[in-house]
């Protein structure tokens, strides 16, 4: 990643996803909330030719994930993110606990977590999140900001 300041050109070193723990991003936990899709290349793809997307470091074939975040003290706004999952198949969402059974959420673990930063259109800061893979989270001790963690 390059950034100019006047004519002095600076190097970061560090360059893409900054991997990251699952409780670092949701530390209360988060919810599936919908479908899996497929990611596809806006570039390449036209309105007759659909291109899936690939990830530009592995190359493997990206979905996409609604998740709710758990953390109660967000706004409503800030509450819903998409995870790009990494695979070759799309990812199944697993079933939810019989506690949960005929509600619409899922409580998922994303593994192999990682975050790029980036500036969204509107000037401020955002975050784009991939992940290798999900589970069902486990709903025996309740995750709460600071508290312990039942999954890792």
């Amino acid at each position: 990643m390059n950034s100019r300041q006047g004519s002095k050109e600076i190097r970061l070193a560090l360059q893409g996803s900054i991997p990251v723990s699952f409780e670092q991003v949701f530390p209360c936990g988060c919810f599936v909330v919908g479908e899996v899709s497929q990611v596809l290349d806006f570039e390449a793809s036209t309105r007759e030719r659909p291109v899936p997307a690939r990830d530009k470091v592995t190359g493997e074939l990206m979905w996409s994930v609604p998740v709710m975040d758990a953390d109660p003290t967000l706004k409503a706004a800030a509450k819903s993110v998409a995870v790009k999952i990494l695979s070759p198949v799309a990812p199944e969402i697993p079933e939810p606990p019989a506690a949960m059974a005929g509600l619409p959420f899922v409580p998922v673990v994303f593994e192999g977590l990682a975050v790029t930063p980036y500036v969204a259109a509107n000037g401020r800061m955002a975050y784009s999140f991939k992940a290798t893979g999900l589970r069902l989270a486990s709903l025996s001790g309740a995750r709460t900001k600071g508290g312990s963690k039942d999954n890792p």
